[in-house]
């Protein structure tokens, strides 16, 4: 007979606890827990507080008494473990109600003390009476008990991980105003930048603010206000801090056990403890959980990852060990899942970021397919990407965002990575299709295609970081969607050739064969058929944009700056302030799209539209999570006006009247008269300087700014440093004779041979004045759109190359675009 002890419970230590009984009567097994409560349902507790759950009974998932019956064990609450005496094999308890100190003796003793969440020493902490963190049964109960009584109007959730999301949906379900504080440019560490963009959009969707990359300061006013690194300072009436956990150690370090970097107990594949001097194996005591180190599977090194499925697999092996099984724990993969209201987020491995901070050659590809055949109805879309080692094509990683279905995708890979697939292994996977399942060719399969397509040379990969530079280098872009599609939104000055024309069209693209040619569609296939049509012309040096137009519209999404949803309820008038009302002739039409993916809505109104007389309405009904902002741009370009836009559930409600489009432009420009152009024609800097004075004293009056550089104007946008760039001679005459960048412009009067110039600036700095370089940083900060005219540009010899970061390219055309609806331009 044993005399196990287990310190800590829920869901590593309750597990092993059960699994101990159940493989001898005869041990005796005792376990302390610091606090009331066991085996609690730690996920779950979100979800209490926002009445999702609304049996607080239903989070215990075993009591003290249900267990001691059932498994006939010795279990002490109120009762700390607070030393280890490895000598002689005992441990010293305290009950925390009453401070007495005892003695307990082991024959083998298991550490699972879990993680506590990070509080990090900021000024005006003790101070916030509104702030609180979630691990346990006290912490939801405190929270919740704040939220019945003090009736919390916003909150502010420090943290994007699993709990700060949960918390920020479960709050906003309360009818509170959310705003997350994240101190990384992204929520969901897991998944990488461009799926964690569809998470934004989400969030955004239903009204949660986003703060990015900004940390967290201090607080003031007793929690009243979050005050940022950044200087902004945020009104709360709730802080829910969910900064993530850190490991309880404290009892570990005092006994002399070895730690991890970031303070995890070292364990090895037995769970067995190690000695922090010798490094040797510490016998009969053990660890699991949250607490512990261990070995990442995918590449081999010490991780540490605070998720139930390791813990309970660790509860369970760790019993079998102390009973003399010859097993052990492989490794934590991370495989993890999380609901964002509609939307299912779910990751197995590394991500791209982690995988190439570990150094694995890496290769990421993209894909966008429907949860089940399209032909049945509520299909929705699943936005996936998988990473593999390009040297010997194991499976890294994979992310997935979409909704029912999703996370289904993600186990089949992460099983995969378990047997040490390949990627081209995927392609081979039997699973389980009909129409309202899957279909013929799953999500998974597809992946496994596309990566056979890479890896055989069909073509190579465009990734939606590598776009704008490339359009900066004037790289040639081919987009084969239809016109519809492309009037919605495309890449710099892509070509536009229906996939289905391009045969016809070849002799459009004037660009050599061995030129690099970029190709897109909306997700990836149609630009695969396109590249097949021009690898068999003779065209070489062919790119796939990963994850096609939909992937980089993800990527370059821009965060809403407001705590309202992203989704319209009804058009205001600005002058009144009241829902505007457009009634249409007569009812609605009603097509419904829920299922089809993009551009297959877009394609159903266009044709509902055409068949419409003006003023008649169409209402779309669609689950295409890209429709809200397509349907918006599509009407704005083609004069028609959109009456709502609702989200019920998952599905997207819009009305539409059809219009004229010279009505809806006066229309428009009636409602943005706020709004400003300037066409900056000079190349002088004290011109220069007028033109960012007054665009960011617009700007900074909530107008939206536009400066058109054209002909000298575009000298201002230059690189001060030289960039080497293909030109002829007049060319590079041109780009002798002008000023290159903010640096060398000339002054309009008073030049004196370059002296003026110095002289300005000089005057500028004594009185405080910002340079011209840092108010033209100023006014990009502020929102402020900076377009440098292509065909001054080409008359000029002037390289997209050797313009700074963040200027679009543009002709006239889009100059009056963006006039045409403002109320003052300015001429300089």
């Amino acid at each position: 007979m044993k005399k196990i002890l287990i310190v800590g419970g829920v869901a590593g230590g309750a597990t092993a606890a059960a699994r101990l009984r159940r493989l001898s009567e005869e041990d005796q097994i005792i376990m302390f827990e610091r606090d009331e409560y066991i085996s609690f349902a730690n996920c779950g507790l979100p979800y209490y507080i926002g009445k999702v759950i609304t049996d607080r009974d239903d989070l215990l998932v075993q009591t003290v008494d249900g267990m001691t019956e059932r498994f006939n064990m010795d279990i002490r609450n109120f009762s700390e473990v607070v030393d280890i005496n490895r000598v002689d094999k005992t441990v010293s308890v305290k009950k925390t109600k009453t401070g007495e100190i005892y003695t307990e003796s082991y024959d083998v003793l298991l550490l699972s003390p879990g993680a506590k969440p990070i509080v990090p020493p900021l000024d005006g902490l003790k101070e916030a009476t509104n702030l609180f963190t979630l691990r346990n049964i006290p912490d939801t109960d405190a929270i919740f008990r704040f939220i019945e009584t003090k009736h919390p109007k916003k909150a502010v959730v420090v943290g994007g991980g699993f709990i700060g999301v949960e918390m920020a949906e479960n709050l906003v379900e309360r009818g509170i105003e959310v705003t997350i504080v994240e101190k990384m440019p992204q929520v969901m560490a897991p998944i990488d930048f461009e799926l964690a963009q569809l998470v934004h959009q989400e969030l955004n969707t239903h009204g949660v603010k986003l703060v990015l990359g900004d940390g967290l300061l201090n607080f003031s006013n007793q929690g009243k206000n979050v005050n940022l690194e950044s200087g902004k300072s945020i009104e709360t009436d709730l802080i829910i801090l969910a900064i993530g956990v850190v490991p309880e150690n404290t009892l570990a370090k005092k006994a002399e056990l070895l730690v991890g970097p970031r303070g995890h107990i070292a364990t090895t594949s037995k769970l067995q403890v190690m000695d922090a001097k010798t490094n040797e194996i510490v016998e009969g005591i053990y660890a699991i959980g949250d607490a512990i180190q261990v070995k990442d599977v995918v590449a081999n090194v010490d991780t540490a990852i605070a998720l139930a499925w390791p813990a309970n697999r660790q509860g369970r092996l760790v019993a079998d060990i102390i009973n003399g099984a010859d097993v052990e724990y492989k490794g934590s993969l991370g495989t993890s899942v999380l609901k964002v209201f509609n939307l299912t987020v779910a990751a197995t491995g590394n991500n791209q970021r982690l995988a190439e901070m570990r150094k694995i050659p890496v290769q990421s590809i993209h894909a966008h397919r429907n949860n089940h055949a399209s032909y049945y109805p509520n299909a929705t879309n699943i936005s996936l990407k998988l990473i593999y080692n390009t040297e010997t094509l194991e499976i890294v990683g994979a992310q997935a965002v979409g909704q029912d279905g999703t996370e289904k995708r993600i186990d089949v890979i992460a099983t995969a990575i378990k047997c040490k697939a390949k990627v081209t292994d995927l392609s081979d996977l039997e699973l389980a299709y009909a129409p309202p399942f899957s279909s013929a060719k799953d999500p998974v399969n597809i992946l496994g295609y596309i990566a056979e397509n890479v890896i055989s040379g069909d073509y190579k990969v465009t990734y939606p970081t590598q776009i704008d530079e490339l359009v900066k280098q004037e790289a040639f872009f081919l987009d084969v969607r239809t016109p519809i599609e492309y009037d919605t939104g495309h890449i710099g000055n892509a070509l536009n050739i229906e996939v289905d024309e391009l045969r016809d069209r070849l002799g459009e693209i004037t660009v050599s064969k061995d030129t690099p040619i970029h190709v897109n569609c909306q997700v990836g296939l149609r630009a695969y058929i396109a590249i097949r049509i021009l690898r068999a012309h003779g065209f070489t040096n062919l790119y796939n944009v990963s994850g096609g137009y939909s992937t980089y519209k993800s990527y370059k999404y821009v965060l809403n700056s407001a705590n309202r949803s992203s989704i319209s309820a009804d058009k205001v008038d600005e002058t009144t302030g009241q829902a505007k009302i457009v009634a249409p002739k007569g009812d609605f039409t009603v097509i419904d799209v829920t299922g089809m993916q993009c551009p297959g809505p877009l394609l159903s109104l266009y044709k509902a539209i055409q068949n419409a007389n003006e003023g008649e309405g169409v209402r779309i009904i669609a689950t295409d999570p890209g429709f809200s902002s397509d349907v918006e741009n599509w009407c704005k370009s083609n004069g028609h006006t959109l009456v709502s836009l609702n989200l019920e559930g998952n599905k997207y409600i819009a009305d539409i009247v059809k219009g004229q489009k010279s009505q809806a432009k006066l229309s428009t420009g009636a409602l943005n008269q706020e709004n400003a152009t300037i066409v900056l024609f000079s190349g002088e800097l004290d011109k220069a300087l007028a033109s960012m004075i007054i665009a960011q004293g617009a700007a900074a009056q909530g107008k939206k700014v536009t400066i058109f550089f054209t002909f000298w104007g575009l000298n201002v946008l230059r690189k001060s440093t030289h960039v080497s760039v293909k030109k002829n001679f007049i060319e590079k005459m041109f780009g002798f004779m002008m000023p290159r960048g903010t640096k060398h412009l000339p002054l309009s009067n008073m030049n004196m041979m370059g002296m003026g110039p110095e002289m300005i600036k000089m005057i500028m700095k004594q009185k405080n004045v910002d340079s011209l370089d840092l108010m033209m940083k100023s006014c990009s900060d502020l929102g402020v759109k900076f377009i440098a005219c292509t065909m001054s540009m080409d008359l000029m010899g002037i390289k997209a190359a050797e313009l700074i970061d963040g200027v679009e390219l543009g002709g006239v055309g889009t100059y009056i675009s963006h006039n045409e609806n403002v109320g003052t331009t300015l001429f300089i």
